[in-house]
């Protein structure tokens, strides 16, 4: 009999089959597709020589992540690598709004007033990212806060809605960037705890940047396993769980899935009926004959760029597919340039070029022509660059990774009180009716990003039940 068995192969369940085996548990990975990864791979969806990152890209979070910096991983291949500037928010008149490792040069672009009320936002928190990081990605209840005072602080600066802290600067680049940032989790600026979403990218970026994985998102995933194998574990690919039965016997299984695939596979029933998915996803991947010929310079610079006019827009979009159940016609875009840190992914004079928008969950339309019309407003002669593209609406998405139900990238809705407290309203998230079962999915806390804590706070609950005396 195995220690623990994990099903699911995305960020989140390797780093549980790690942290699982690095306490000497003998453990096993089952994964339903050909390689590792879920929303972290790499592959060729373009032209031959074109390395684009399926799903996420950029990684605030998992360069800052807590429990990867207790792990080798640059022994396994894993390197991360920075453009000039982390994020850049063109705006409407030719100049942008960015995020940089400074916070003075972030400032500078806000304005002299905004300036200063951005640099007290952050004071607080300057210098002290790995310790505020790991208290507020092990909540709840999975460990004491090492700097309470800290946490607190930014629990009163976060804990608002975003609209409200959008209030506190006067112009307009300051609250673009900010609602840019929020804008993430694919719901209303109005929603409370969204402050601490902007304020958490913002803190990242100035501790660790924004940056990228040499050679894919892929690598990422590539090094976890590496690393699990050499702690003794073992990974089946080509592997699909469809119920329990289809698992080697072991004391504990660990899903890295949603939890509607949870609930079928474990006969949990109508356990997580109550959670809810958010908004799809439709995504772009070009491959492009040159730069994206940005108005901004500073975009230009930029390893991730945000699209969108202004606060009211970017919020008005989101409102579209998350309330009104409409695609926007003005989407709010994220986009990513890894071939400014990473010119390898592309052939020489080339790059790729990674683009997503907000649509209803499920939706079938072709959203390429409204994404690259926005695109247009702030890098004119865009489609001149296109060699190719790659499109994945909802229904691709799902397909591609069943975690993202209805092209649900975050496996769950981030607003209300589920952005802190998922699957269900409970201090123990990762446990389900089944003692011997565990979730450990973005559907838990502390919910989505490529940062494998969900499967950190997962594995500790797993081995606080197994080291239990039996009766």
């Amino acid at each position: 009999m195995l220690d623990a068995v994990v099903v699911g192969a995305g960020p989140n369940g390797l780093t549980a089959a790690v942290e699982l085996a690095r306490r000497g548990m003998d453990v096993a990975l089952f994964e339903a597709r050909d390689t590792v990864g879920g929303g972290a791979r790499t592959e060729e969806l373009t032209l031959p020589g074109f390395l684009h990152d399926p799903c996420s890209a950029a990684h605030p979070l998992g360069a800052g992540s807590p429990v990867f910096s207790t792990m080798p991983l640059a022994r396994y291949g894993l390197e991360w690598l920075h453009a000039p500037l982390p994020m850049a928010h063109p705006l409407p008149n030719g100049s942008a709004a960015v995020l940089a490792r400074s916070v003075a040069e972030t400032g500078a672009s806000l304005g002299a007033h905004d300036a200063v009320i951005y640099r007290r936002l952050t004071a607080p928190f300057a210098g002290r990212w790995e310790t505020l990081a790991r208290d507020f990605m092990q909540l709840p209840g999975t460990a004491l806060p090492r700097d309470p005072l800290t946490l607190a602080r930014f629990g009163l600066a976060g804990g608002p809605p975003a609209s409200w802290l959008l209030r506190r600067f006067r112009d307009q680049p300051a609250k673009t960037l900010l609602a840019g940032l929020v804008a993430h989790i694919r719901a209303p600026l109005t929603g409370p705890a969204t402050g601490a979403v902007g304020l958490v990218f913002a803190l990242a970026a100035h501790a660790v940047g924004w940056p990228v994985a040499r050679g894919g998102s892929g690598r990422i995933s590539e090094a976890l396993a590496a690393y699990l194998k050499d702690l003794g574990g073992s990974v089946h690919t080509d592997f699909e769980v469809k119920r329990l039965d289809d698992l080697p016997p072991a004391r504990a299984y660990v899903f890295d899935t949603s939890p509607t695939a949870l609930a079928r596979i474990a006969g949990l029933g109508r356990y997580y009926a109550g959670y809810r998915y958010g908004p799809g996803s439709f995504k772009i991947d070009y491959a492009l004959d040159g730069p994206v010929p940005w108005t901004s310079e500073d975009a230009r610079r930029a390893g991730t760029v945000h699209v969108g006019a202004g606060p009211r827009e970017i919020n008005a979009a989101l409102r579209a597919v998350s309330r009104e159940n409409r695609p926007p016609t003005e989407p709010f875009l994220i986009t990513v340039q890894p071939s400014l840190a990473d010119p390898g992914r592309a052939p020489e004079g080339k790059q790729v070029f990674w683009a997503y928008g907000h649509v209803p969950a499920g939706w079938r339309g072709d959203f390429t022509e409204t994404v690259e019309r926005q695109l247009e407003r702030f890098a004119p002669g865009f489609r001149d660059r296109v060699l190719a593209r790659a499109t994945a609406g909802p229904p691709e998405m799902a397909a591609k990774n069943a975690n993202y139900v209805g092209g649900d990238i975050g496996c769950g809705a981030s607003d209300g009180l589920q952005l802190l407290l998922r699957p269900r309203l409970t201090l123990a998230p990762y446990r389900t009716p089944r003692p011997a079962v565990f979730l450990c999915s973005s559907a838990t806390p502390p919910g989505p990003g490529v940062h494998g804590m969900s499967g950190h706070n997962a594995a500790k609950a797993v081995w606080r039940q197994l080291r239990r005396p039996t009766r």
